[in-house]
């Protein structure tokens, strides 16, 4: 493609010889002839100045780069736009294959791909233009919306609810027996029914092996816009706002809000009965065991303010020697008190 081409459908300030050709996306590092790459982190300015690629993204803030350049706000979603440009979907045919098992009452849209060894139960939905990958099992019941994409061995289990534009990743599993057991006299414990819904709203994305467990009453919810990672953990009654970001590993326990647009990174572990408000975000490894205010940054655990994390986690490898001064200081203390005593004892005498 053109770079004058390139820079128009991508609404990108052109710096450089439009007629140049770009065939290919790559990393600032591995770029080279023919390549178009992007700059948004100050950490690869070095490699801004070394690039060879044909063109490069990057800010109107920018020191120029030794090849043609797209100005604009915001380079890391045009170079996602230009990804999705040079990307060469594969698109499965239309219709329902042979070997698929779709029941008599089971609703099916128009355009919808169902690829083989799918299963789809009484009373369940497809909407327009849905792609349903091989081995993907649709229970009794369950709404998908149109255009979704539903990838692989995903389970989607009796009663769900999806909205628009989904995205369901391999061995992603919505609507599974929420962990709840009633404990009886002797110890053992009676499984509750897990008799509730689980909703997932528009333009949601989740990740492989991840699962997204029912209530036995009431509901489970993805608000829209959210965008969950491979092997997440969202528990029964949990209500995510929109535009919420769950990278992996993430695990919220049941009955949990997380508001609009909180971001938790990997592996965080979120109790239950909590409520961590809008625009939260928590680093890497955090536990979070008490409520979160709006707005917050927290890190570690038990979960505080990150700046404050900060400072104590340079603390914590000099615990050892900190410690061995404290009780130096302690004896020598001792040690004066009981000389002070003696000399107070010998002016009285």
């Amino acid at each position: 493609m053109r770079l004058s081409e390139l820079a128009k459908r991508l609404a990108c300030r052109l710096e450089g010889d439009g007629a140049l050709e770009v065939s290919n996306v790559a990393g600032i590092e591995e770029a080279g002839a023919g390549d178009l790459t992007f700059f948004a982190n100050p950490r690869y300015t070095s490699m801004l100045r070394q690039t060879r690629a044909t063109a490069i993204i990057l800010g109107f803030d920018v020191p120029d780069a030794p090849c043609a350049m797209l100005r604009t706000s915001s380079p890391y979603l045009a170079f996602a736009d230009a990804v999705g440009l040079f990307m060469q979907n594969v698109q499965p045919p239309i219709g329902i294959h042979s070997l698929a098992s779709i029941a008599s009452d089971a609703e099916i849209g128009e355009d919808v791909s169902i690829g083989p060894f799918v299963v789809v139960e009484s009373g369940a939905h497809i909407g327009k233009g849905t792609v349903i990958c091989p081995h993907v099992s649709v229970g009794h019941g369950s709404v998908i919306g149109d255009d979704c994409l539903i990838h692989a061995h995903a389970s989607i289990r009796e009663r769900v609810i999806i909205g628009n534009r989904v995205i369901l990743q391999n061995g992603a599993v919505i609507g599974s027996d929420g962990f709840g057991f009633a404990r009886r006299e002797d110890g053992s414990h009676k499984k509750i029914p897990q008799s509730g819904q689980v909703i997932v709203e528009d333009n949601v994305e989740v990740g492989a092996n991840t699962t997204i467990d029912r209530p036995s009453i009431g509901e489970t919810r993805v608000g829209a816009g959210t965008k969950i990672d491979n092997l997440v953990q969202v528990a029964h009654g949990v209500s995510i706002g929109r535009h919420v970001l769950l990278a992996s590993q993430v695990g919220i326990a049941g009955s949990t809000t997380l508001e609009d647009k909180v971001v938790l990174a990997g592996q965080v572990g979120v109790a239950g009965h909590l409520k961590i408000g809008r625009a939260a975000r928590a680093s890497a490894q955090t536990g979070i065991p008490s409520t979160v205010a709006a707005g917050s940054f927290v890190s570690g655990y038990p979960a505080i303010e990150n700046r404050d994390w900060l400072k104590s986690s340079v603390i914590f490898k000099r615990l050892p020697e900190l410690k061995r001064k404290v009780l130096s200081l302690e004896k020598r203390i001792a040690e004066l008190e009981e000389l002070l005593g003696e000399i107070s004892g010998n002016k009285k005498t």
